[in-house]
Formats: C-alpha cells, sequence, structure tokens
C-alpha cells in the first residue's frame, strides 16, 4: 500500500525544473534590448524603424559615426495618483540606448528622421565613398 500522505507534495525536483523554466524565460525577456528595432538595407540606403510611443521627440537623440547609428531618449514613468496602486507594469520607461550597426558607413549629412505617431522613421544612406564603382574595361 502507498503513503498517500507522500503523494500530497509536489515533487521538489518537478517544481525546481518548472520554477528554472519560468526565471530562464523572465531573464530572457528581460535581457531584451530597448528599443525594439526593424532595419532594411538594400545597396545605397538602409531604413530604420521604432515604435516609441510616449516619448517626446525632442527627448531623442541620434547621431551617426561610421557604419552605426544610435538612438538615445528617455521615456517618463506613468504618474500614480495617491490611493491607487499598480496592478500591472509591463511598459518601460526611463533612458534607453540602442546602437545599430550596419554594413556600410553612413552618409550623416543625408540622413533624414520622422517622428509620426509614436513611430521613428530613418533613413540612412550609404556614403558616397563606400559605394561600389563600375570599373570601364578598355580597349587598346
Amino acid at each position: 500500500m502507498r503513503d498517500t500522505y507522500l503523494e500530497r507534495f509536489p515533487d521538489p525536483w518537478k517544481e525546481f525544473e518548472r520554477m528554472s523554466r519560468l526565471l530562464s524565460r523572465i531573464a530572457s525577456n528581460s535581457g531584451k534590448e530597448f528599443p525594439p528595432v526593424n532595419v532594411w538595407v538594400n545597396g545605397d540606403n538602409a531604413v530604420v524603424t521604432t515604435e516609441i510611443p510616449g516619448v517626446d521627440r525632442d527627448k531623442i537623440d541620434i547621431s551617426v559615426s561610421g557604419n552605426t547609428v544610435t538612438l538615445r531618449g528617455s521615456r517618463p514613468a506613468s504618474d500614480i495618483k495617491e490611493g491607487e496602486s499598480c496592478h500591472r507594469h509591463e511598459l518601460r520607461h526611463g533612458n534607453f540606448s540602442k546602437t545599430i550597426e550596419l554594413p556600410f558607413n553612413i552618409d550623416a549629412n543625408q540622413v533624414h528622421a520622422v517622428y509620426k505617431k509614436g513611430v521613428l522613421y530613418i533613413s540612412l544612406p550609404r556614403v558616397e565613398s563606400d559605394k561600389p564603382k563600375k570599373i570601364e574595361i578598355k580597349s587598346e
């Protein structure tokens, strides 16, 4: 006859594995860089887009150096009024910085950025001296 008293307690190894999986999932989500970006590249241009709602345009800084573009900014925390408590908090706030490396050098004088409805669009053209040159073959 099996002891039913012990069956009421969870298996400590299974519980340990469950908690390890949970902690791994939490760690992998919290380690993701903010803001998430999409980058499209063709031969002569790259376009970076990112969604950063709640960030004032004045609080966004874009800098270019060589083949990298860096986004910096700040999103304020939500105000909690007296008598309220936070039930769920998933939106990030505070300072952020993200550097993106491209496969070519960027012409910093030709970069264009537009911020519309919380979405930032950055056009990053390739510097002229990095563009491939067609070499004409002469006959003798």
